[in-house]
């Protein structure tokens, strides 16, 4: 599958998500809702992955996860918050590359209407 179809597989199922659950509610549960649609849709969904920093060819384990994994090509990072800042879209960047995936979905399911909640970054 493509990034661009697996992006519109992902945003299709968020937006199934929050049209049945609204805003409100935690991360954790928009997380889990949205790995089970995404699995439903026979996608392979790996959730809260290890995300090891490589420093001086050290690999270090520094407790950072990555939200989902998206048949090996997606990094969706899931919010509940007010206004995605900039220090988000920041994180979602470090991610895709210190895991040298290209594409990432940044999904803030805290607002009216989910489509103000995409943010696409590409690296």
């Amino acid at each position: 599958m493509l990034h661009e179809e697996t992006s519109g597989a992902v945003i299709d199922a968020a937006m199934k998500v929050h049209s049945i659950l609204g805003p409100g509610l935690m991360e954790s549960a928009y997380e889990a809702c949205l790995a089970h649609e995404l699995r439903s849709r026979g996608l392979n969904v790996e959730t809260q992955v290890p995300l090891p920093v490589v420093y001086e060819l050290v690999r270090i384990d520094a407790g950072y996860r990555i939200d989902m994994m998206v048949a090996g090509v997606i990094i969706v990072e899931v919010k509940a918050v007010n206004e995605i800042a900039p220090i988000h879209k920041a994180q979602l960047i470090s991610y895709l590359k210190l895991s040298g995936v290209r594409v990432g979905l940044l999904l803030n399911f805290n607002v009216v209407h989910l489509r103000d909640g995409i943010s696409r970054l590409v690296v």
